[in-house]
């Protein structure tokens, strides 16, 4: 009984060690994205239809963010942040240019 509830007890502990995939956002041509995302105006439907599903985050506020990545050249992206509202309209757009040492190929 012992020797089970160690090995039980190791179980859960690596358990809680283990993390989620960090999957990067799906990768997309930055000036398309430049072109057809107005905040403001531009919907969540409008985003899936020309981009695809991609890495989101919600919030207990109901607003979300989408992250996307576009190619930057020598293996390297910049990330693509939207802020989209409660009624799924994106309210602002950020980009991030890529780290000068970004690891990912």
């Amino acid at each position: 009984m012992k020797r089970l509830t160690a090995i039980l007890g190791t179980l859960l502990a690596l358990g809680g060690c283990a993390t989620g995939s960090n999957e990067p956002g799906r990768i997309v041509a930055e000036d398309r994205l430049a072109q057809l995302v107005v905040p403001g105006r531009t919907t969540r439907a409008e985003l899936l239809a020309a981009f695809g599903p991609t890495q989101t985050v919600r919030f207990d506020s109901g607003y979300e963010t989408w992250l996307y990545e576009a190619d930057a050249g020598a293996g390297r992206h910049a990330e693509l942040v939207l802020l989209l509202d409660r009624d799924g309209i994106v309210r602002k757009m950020r980009r991030r240019p890529p780290y000068p040492t970004d690891p990912r190929p």
